[in-house]
């Protein structure tokens, strides 16, 4: 099947002088070189996975600028083939602090191959640009065409034939998360094409931040903190840095959230996740907001920050999917 992604190609040791790094995710050396350290290998479609049945190919959403997307189908059953009851759609936007990872990535193909046969629906996983290459806002940018390309799209026959576009979701973990809200933000105030809606939302472990420490997060160091450092390298240019409501919904002068455009609301946190407490503070300022959507918190126990991406198979993991099913088909 033709595909759009890159295969990685294996680096050979940098001795080369490092002019900027954030510590296990990014070195930038001196002569613009940028090596990511975390970056999970890139990996083809497939027609039929071997292990979910789940089928995958790869499209073009824009040219100029390049956004794509990774679709995936849930294998049918004769009444889908019938096209008597389409599946839902979840535009879904991956991890990765804005600057590592992608939806061709080994990583994510896997969990979404896996996330697919157990919710059946039918994902459009954005390509959207990434940090320091092309810094925010480029990625919410690129995020809503891919979403303006799902409500008018008549020519992807995936999307045709099986997609139910009344029942269109937004979905991402971590930085992805971030993403659905200003998504979700966005689409509170600005119509889709078509008359096309969103329906839902889920936001899982998402990247939220802020100048004050908040909950368990160290007052000392603050400033210094993985969260704090990534925002400022992949947006320099925020107004009011790490308290732009891009990072920070709460801060004050933020839009209201009960301008959220969806009408239900996942919010996804893990026990152990150093974002915890910002996740919940966003579920009860959703709550609290006057908002007329239906919102919801799941929390698991005793795990960390997307577990469950990493280590799909797990128990936990299982839990998390089957909560994202109840979501999305019910």
């Amino acid at each position: 099947m033709d595909s759009i992604y890159t295969p990685t190609a294996t680096a050979a040791p940098n001795t080369k002088e490092i002019t900027m790094e954030i510590p296990t995710f990014l070195r930038i050396y001196k002569d613009g070189t940028i090596e990511r350290l975390q970056e999970s290998p890139m990996v083809p479609p497939t027609l039929e996975d071997p292990t979910t049945a789940t089928s995958s190919k790869d499209v073009v959403i824009s040219n100029n600028p390049l956004i794509s997307a990774r679709l995936y189908l849930p294998k049918l059953t004769p009444t889908h083939e019938n096209n008597l009851n389409k599946v839902p759609i979840l535009v879904y936007f991956h991890g990765g602090g804005f600057f590592f990872e992608s939806a061709f990535s080994q990583l994510h193909h896997k969990y979404t191959n896996l996330f697919v046969s157990v919710t059946h629906v039918l994902v459009v996983s954005v390509e959207y640009r990434l940090a320091p290459e092309t810094p925010l806002p480029a990625a919410y940018d690129d995020c809503w065409e891919a979403l303006k390309w799902v409500a008018r799209n008549k020519t992807e026959a995936w999307l045709m034939k099986h997609g139910d576009l009344n029942r269109v979701f937004i979905g991402g973990d971590s930085a992805g998360a971030n993403i659905v809200h200003s998504m979700a933000m966005r689409a509170g105030v600005e119509a889709l094409p078509c008359g096309v809606k969103v329906y839902g939302a889920f936001v899982s472990h998402p990247y939220f931040y802020g100048s004050k420490a908040i909950g368990s997060e160290a007052v000392a160091g603050h400033e210094e903190s993985v969260s704090f450092v990534v925002w400022n390298f992949v947006y320099p240019s925020a107004p009011g840095g790490v308290d732009n409501p891009m990072i920070n919904p709460l801060v004050h002068g933020a839009s209201g959230l009960a301008g959220i455009g969806c009408c239900k609301l996942l919010v996804c946190t893990a026990e152990r996740d150093e974002l915890r407490d910002r996740a919940i503070l966003y579920y009860e300022a959703v709550k609290e907001s006057g908002w007329q959507g239906e919102v919801e918190l799941f929390q698991v126990e005793d795990e960390d920050h997307v577990f469950h991406i990493h280590h799909p198979q797990t128990e936990n993991a299982f839990k998390m999917l089957k909560r994202f099913a109840d979501f999305l088909r019910n």
